[in-house]
């Protein structure tokens, strides 16, 4: 794009804009209350799917013994509309690996806003990876300026996009622990592109408690729509 630079920019006390600002402005940014638990924006839902500040999904989450207390919270920057669909389909299964520096600063200034000790990116199977040629969460982080253990392993299954729902909160465990000692008491960040149903996430922070972490909190990009 053709770009106008500000004095700051030129002499790199700002980094130049990676998309336009008509772009930028097609996405939609969570504002307003959104769910304690999730992000979820709580004026998108009927109030009788709320419950002190928390969206009836978490709720349910936090009624499940296997995921109670798991994820302590997950905080998302975005909704998940169209341009956000668009954008994600670019970055993530396009392998457009430099739309992963447009929302750099924002992931960087909310992981400061997020207590942490560790940041983990959601892992990819060897298969996806070698598929989509990069890590989409680990690029996200990296862009951001987060340095990342790799802790994690995932088992090759079927995309999560292509599970409904209920398929994707029956799915089976589709992580491991490569390395416990590293996390025992240390609170951990995750960051991943997008939450949905939250149950990878969810998958992820019970292997890092049963491991000894002392707290588990996610960081996405977007949130999305359905419960």
């Amino acid at each position: 794009m053709s770009r106008s630079l500000g004095w700051r920019q030129f002499f790199w006390l700002e980094e130049p804009p990676v998309v336009c600002k008509e772009c930028r402005q097609t996405f939609e940014k969570i504002a307003g209350e959104s769910c304690r638990s999730c992000s979820r924006p709580l004026a998108m839902l009927d109030p009788a799917f709320v419950m002190d500040g928390v969206c009836l999904d978490c709720l349910r989450w936090e009624e499940d013994p296997l995921y109670q207390n798991t994820l302590a919270s997950n905080y998302s920057l975005y909704t998940y509309n169209d341009a956000m669909k668009e954008f994600i389909a670019r970055f993530k299964y396009r392998g457009d690996y430099i739309l992963a520096k447009v929302f750099a600063n924002e992931i960087k200034k909310a992981a400061e806003n997020i207590v942490h000790d560790l940041v983990i990116g959601v892992p990819l199977s060897k298969e996806r990876l070698y598929e989509r040629g990069f890590n989409q969460a680990e690029a996200l982080a990296r862009e951001a300026g987060l340095e990342t253990l790799h802790i994690l392993e995932r088992f090759h299954s079927e995309k999560q996009s292509k599970k409904s729902r209920r398929e994707r909160l029956r799915s089976s465990q589709v992580f491991q622990i490569r390395e416990k000692s590293s996390i025992c008491h240390k609170k951990i960040l995750i960051i991943d592109d997008i939450y949905t149903t939250g149950s990878t996430l969810r998958q992820a922070a019970f292997l890092l408690k049963q491991a000894g972490a002392a707290e588990v909190r996610a960081l996405t990009l977007a949130r999305g729509q359905g419960i």
